[in-house]
Formats: C-alpha cells, sequence, structure tokens
C-alpha cells in the first residue's frame, strides 16, 4: 500500500478492533478452505457455495454488532456463521449431515442458522431472508429495543421483489434495518451488467427514500466504518439503509473447482485475488508493528480450531431414521 500508518483510517482504530476483524476472516477463510476440500474429496453430501474472497464483508458489518443485533444470509452463507460466532464444530457437523449440527444434519449447507447468537438463518431461495429481517426489525420496535436487523443478499437478489417491498416498508415504517448487498459482480453467472443497467445497486436506495453508502468490499476497515455508521444511525432510531460493498468470489459459484463455464476470465480472477482482503489487512497490520508471530498465530490457532471441529463431526452420530417425520410440516 502507498498510504502510510498515519494516513491509513486503519490506525484510528483501537487494535483490538484491528486483530477482532483480522481474525474474523482468518476463522471463514480456513473454514471454507477445509468444506470446499471436504466437498471436492466427496466426504460430504451435497454441494457448497463457498464466501472466500469476501471475507471482509461479513467480518467488517459483524465486528459492529452486538450480540442481540440479528442477520439472515443467504446461499453462500457460511462467512455470516462464522463471522457472527457460530461454533465451528456444528457448522461442520450440518455439512456432513450429523444429527449434532445445526438443523440435525436436514438443512445442509444453506440453512445453518443458530438463534442464540442472532443467525436467523441462511435461505436457499435467492434474497429470501430479507423479509424475515424485516419482521426481526418490526418485533424489536414493538418490544422496545434497540436492537439491528442486518438482511445480506448479492447482487443478483437487489432484483427481485422481494427486495424492493422490503426496502419501501422498511423506510415508510423507518425500521432499524441495514440493508448489506454483497456485490461480487455476479449473478451466479451473469455479469451484473448483463442484469441490470446501473454500476451502484445503492442507487436504488433513494427511491425509497433511505441514505446508502458504496464500499471496498475487498478492505475490512472500510467495510467496518461504513457499517458502524449506518448501524449506529438504526439504532438511533433514525430509520433503514443500505450497504453496498464490492467485493468478489474467488472460487467459482459452487464448490472450489467449481462447473467449468467459461464466464469469467483468469486474468479478472488473478486481479481481484491480488486485492485479498486478508493479505492486505495483515500488510497494513504490520506496518502498524504487529510481528509475524502474532499474525501467524491467528492462522495457526484456527488451523487447530479447524481440525477438531472437522473430528468432531465426522465422529457424530447420523440421524435417526426414526426421527425423519420429526419437525416435518404440510399444509
Amino acid at each position: 500500500m502507498n498510504e502510510t500508518a498515519e494516513q491509513d483510517p486503519m490506525a484510528a482504530l483501537p487494535p483490538g478492533v484491528v486483530r477482532d476483524l483480522h481474525r474474523r476472516m482468518v476463522r471463514i477463510r480456513l473454514f471454507e478452505e477445509g468444506a470446499g476440500k471436504l466437498m471436492e474429496a466427496g466426504r460430504l453430501p451435497g454441494f457448497l457455495h463457498l464466501y472466500v474472497g469476501q471475507e471482509a464483508v461479513a467480518a467488517g458489518v459483524m465486528a459492529t454488532l452486538r450480540p442481540d443485533d440479528v442477520i439472515t444470509s443467504t446461499h453462500r452463507g457460511h462467512g455470516h456463521a462464522v463471522a457472527k460466532g457460530a461454533d465451528l464444530r456444528y457448522m461442520y457437523a450440518e455439512l456432513f449431515g450429523k444429527q449434532t449440527g445445526y438443523c440435525k444434519g436436514r438443512g445442509g449447507s444453506m440453512h445453518i442458522n443458530d438463534l442464540s447468537i442472532g443467525m436467523l438463518g441462511a435461505n436457499g431461495i435467492v434474497g429470501g431472508g430479507i423479509p424475515h429481517a424485516l419482521g426481526a426489525a418490526l418485533a424489536a420496535v414493538y418490544r422496545g429495543k434497540d436492537s439491528v436487523a442486518i438482511p445480506f443478499f448479492g447482487d443478483g437478489a437487489a432484483n427481485i421483489g422481494a427486495f424492493h417491498e422490503s426496502a419501501n416498508l422498511a423506510a415508510v415504517m423507518q425500521l432499524p434495518v441495514v440493508f448489506v448487498c454483497e456485490n461480487n459482480g455476479y449473478a451466479e453467472f451473469t455479469p451484473q451488467d448483463r442484469h441490470m443497467l446501473l454500476k451502484d445497486v445503492a442507487d436504488r436506495a433513494a427511491a425509497y427514500g433511505m441514505p446508502a453508502d458504496v464500499v471496498d468490499g475487498m478492505d475490512a476497515v472500510a467495510v467496518y466504518l461504513a457499517a458502524k455508521r449506518l448501524v449506529d444511525r438504526a439504532r438511533a432510531g433514525e430509520g433503514p439503509a443500505m450497504l453496498e460493498a464490492k467485493t468478489y468470489r474467488f472460487y467459482d459459484h459452487q464448490g472450489i473447482k467449481g462447473l467449468r463455464i467459461p464466464y469469467r476470465t483468469q486474468q479478472e480472477i488473478d486481479a481481484w485475488k491480488r486485492r485479498d482482503a486478508i493479505t492486505s489487512i495483515e500488510q497494513r497490520m504490520a506496518a502498524a508493528g504487529v510481528s509475524a508471530d502474532e499474525l501467524e498465530q491467528a492462522w495457526s490457532d484456527t488451523r487447530e480450531e479447524i481440525a477438531a471441529a472437522i473430528k468432531f463431526a465426522e465422529e457424530s452420530p447420523d440421524p435417526d431414521p426414526a426421527h425423519l417425520l420429526d419437525n416435518v410440516y404440510t399444509g
């Protein structure tokens, strides 16, 4: 980076916040790399939508939240769960389809939730979690609480009716919601300029009378500072807002190897990888005096945690077929 430590906005943050951002991103990266390798080896049922590359968004937003603040997630939701404080053992157990998983092995990758930490659930339906966050925000207002709700969604989800209806309702009712659009440039395999004419998804916020910020989603510090402004605003009763984070997923839509559909160039992927958010914050931390040993400790501690979580999941029992119909409802 060309910025000095004195010019870097990171210098104004307490060291504990910066270390927290770094650790959250490392935990997401290693969890996802581990899960992706398990999938490619055929050791997990189903498939995964990996969050690798977008770590700065989940880490930056989640670092501004309190335990009673809630989030709703997406089909690419492992990073949100990890950053919100989910137990990696139960996450891996869910990926393995084990009884000890967050959904007792019934939900899989796209439906992990933990109400105890305000993780209202990931959602396999694109944009499906956005209205859920509004319900949580309305409940908080009704109960006289000052908690905030954060629906995460992608650029593609910004085209569906649920987003527009939710944005309008949140604005009309002045709900404490911060809409976080993780714009990784692609709606599955379709580039943004093929499914909308806007350059910034955040421009849509003005149509509903709410403010919006656009931030570099490869910079955890920038995401944290922008998210904090909007979260504090919502918590103070000033209504909803939108945050668009420009980011990128390093792997394909599914898994590590992906489906080999030629919709991105290797040159584009490599250019984004050179902006890796974890590498960036480690360079800035080193410039600010953080030792290489301390940075490596975050990685080694997390590797041990990941290994223990995978071992726990593999040794957990499979669901009992006798309970196949438990928690299954029909209309």
